[in-house]
């Protein structure tokens, strides 16, 4: 048997797994990250974030589908866990939000399939990754390493073997189409010397002392004279209440205020040009994640659409197929599909969801009660007929 999965198994505390980050910009050789040192990053926390809860936000459906037509399974197993929870512990979008997080941060999701008797789905397992290990065997198939956590599966500490058929296994881009690898790993630098950039700013912060001016006398003070020096400045123009009071200075004393640094201000633009950079490998964009440096109502609202097209669409569909094979039967995965409803992100924006609405049952698309049904209202009397266009009038207005 083959070792695919190149994580330790020895214990390591996040401490530990930290550290082995902070080594890359000391000398010691790039190392991989992990996903508890990496999400310190406020960048890498946000993006995983936005993309992990904006799917486990969208109403999945089952259908079953035939040449001409697409009928809701609402029965199917499947909709049962999306409805009920998909264990003891995890609803719907708690499950997906971390099954996505898990990809994201560690290449790979992996949930343990639980059935019945009758070979229902009947609950999904989380199984970390960095508890897990997969194996190739001599028939070409994997198997699964976990060892249980306490709560989970029971006391804790065991291991669990179970094969690709009970597994539900979610690759970020793979090397060899079996394991998927971590963005933390194929961009390690790119995120070490993000926390590099933070770390000398901690330690900025917490050593260094700027102060935001300085009095400067002619000749030397005596002791007397510095500390009723110090006295007046204090009591009269330290602190809020004091703000903006004219100085009086005597003696040819001066005052001089103390800007931003250039080594300062360098160290904001590396570490804003960092939070750009990780918003590019997870493929965010910035506005998304609250950096509206370059952000404006229109482009920010762009950005929107952008992130559900070519960011959580592409997710949502690598979810489908995965489930679909996973979750389904062989003879359902001939005609059954999973879906998650990306419309369901025009609720946060009524006015394209409105518009949308009445394009469709102006085009005979949608009746006014299949509209009704979306948004979630009963139907009404005379819904199911569709309305006629309107008829044109020559001042270019509608009758």
């Amino acid at each position: 048997m083959k070792i695919l999965d190149l994580f330790r198994r020895e214990k390591r505390s996040a401490a530990d797994r930290f550290s082995s980050i902070m080594a890359a910009h000391a000398g010691v050789p790039l190392v991989a990250l992990s996903s508890i040192g990496a999400e310190n990053l406020s960048m890498v926390y946000a993006a995983t974030q936005a993309i992990a809860g904006g799917l486990a936000s969208l109403p999945v459906w089952v259908y079953r589908v035939t040449p001409k037509s697409r009928q809701l399974v609402d029965d199917h197993p499947l909709m049962s866990l999306v409805r009920s929870g998909v264990n003891h512990h995890q609803t719907w979008p708690d499950f997906i939000e971390w099954l996505v997080a898990e990809i994201l941060l560690q290449g790979n999701g992996l949930a343990r399939i639980e059935t019945d008797g009758n070979a229902r789905l009947t609950a999904l397992w989380p199984c970390p990754w960095r508890n897990s290990s997969a194996i190739l065997t001599g028939s070409g198939r994997l198997v699964y390493d976990v060892t249980e956590m306490a709560g989970i599966y029971g006391a804790g500490g065991r291991m669990l073997r179970f094969g690709q058929d009970d597994a539900l296994h979610v690759r970020d881009r793979s090397d060899d189409g079996m394991i998927g690898r971590s963005r933390l790993s194929r961009a390690g630098r790119a995120f070490a010397t993000a926390m590099a950039t933070d770390e000398h700013a901690e330690a900025s912060f917490r050593n260094g002392m700027t102060p935001s001016g300085a009095f400067s006398f002619e000749g030397k003070l005596s002791e007397a004279a510095f500390a009723r020096a110090k006295q007046i400045i204090e009591e009269r123009f330290a602190g809020t209440s004091n703000a903006k009071k004219v100085l009086l200075l005597e003696n040819g004393a001066k005052y001089a205020p103390i800007s931003v640094t250039p080594e300062d201000a360098e160290l904001l633009e590396s570490r804003r040009f960092s939070g750009e950079e990780i918003a590019r490998i997870f493929g965010v964009p910035p506005a998304i994640v609250g950096d509206l440096t370059h952000g404006t109502f229109t482009n920010s609202e762009t950005a929107g659409r952008w992130f559900a097209q070519h960011t959580l669409r592409p997710w949502a569909r690598k979810l489908q197929a995965a489930m679909a094979r996973a979750l389904f039967t062989e003879e359902e995965r001939r005609d059954h599909e999973i879906e998650f409803d990306l419309s369901d992100l025009l609720r946060g924006d009524p006015e394209s969801r409105w518009k949308s609405h009445q394009i469709a049952v102006a085009a005979k698309i949608l009746t006014p009660n299949e509209v009704r049904e979306i948004e979630g209202f009963n139907p009404r009397e005379g819904g199911e007929e569709f309305s006629e266009p309107a008829a044109a009038i020559p001042n270019g207005g509608v009758a």
